[in-house]
């Protein structure tokens, strides 16, 4: 009979402390500090709809030679005459199938005739310790190569330099599979650090 009468209780006490753990958890439980946001809400649909601007774009391909390539842009407004635009904040991955990759980063350009045009402080990163920067920078879509004709700085594995033009590409003559060469040329200064 003793037996009886606490299981009766139990039946009633243990739904109302289950009941009143769960109340407790979800009245002091504290609120999300931060908001839920659909990543694209900061854009003004309306000045980009007025100015004919695309916001985020994106291309990809693979160039003739294998070069795997993907331009990303915060926006792009089109010129007049449509063939072509203005991109603001590129970042530009760039894959040759041999393994060597150039991270390129611009606060400007643009695309056309086969040529992705960087401009405005354009600094790339390449696989093999180089970082390089320059005014100005071009990289075909058709062929793994990529330019710079305006000067450049770069930090090297074993120092610095300094140079007219730079151009990265496979080696002339020897096909479009063979290995990439970073080809400095017109005033080269190096400082050696060991």
């Amino acid at each position: 009979m003793n037996r009886t009468r606490i299981v009766r209780w139990l039946r009633v006490l243990l739904p109302l402390v289950a009941l009143v753990m769960l109340s407790t958890m979800f009245l002091l439980s504290r609120g999300s500090d931060s908001e839920s946001r659909i990543p694209y809400a900061e854009v003004d649909a309306q000045a980009a709809a007025r100015d004919g601007r695309i916001v985020g774009p994106e291309y990809m391909g693979v160039t003739d030679d294998g070069v795997q390539m993907s331009l990303r842009a915060n926006s792009v407004t089109p010129d007049q005459a449509g063939e072509g635009g203005q991109a603001s904040d590129l970042r530009l991955d760039w894959q040759r199938p041999d393994g060597v990759t150039a991270d390129v980063t611009a606060p400007a350009g643009g695309a056309g005739d086969g040529v992705v045009q960087l401009t405005g402080g354009v600094v790339m990163s390449t696989s093999t310790g180089w970082q390089v920067r320059s005014s100005q920078l071009q990289a075909q879509t058709d062929r793994s190569i990529i330019t710079a004709d305006q000067g450049i700085e770069a930090d090297a594995p074993f120092g610095t330099l300094r140079a007219d033009r730079m151009r990265l590409a496979p080696q002339e003559d020897a096909g479009d599979d063979s290995p990439a060469i970073l080809n400095f040329s017109g005033g080269v200064r190096l400082i050696y650090q060991p």
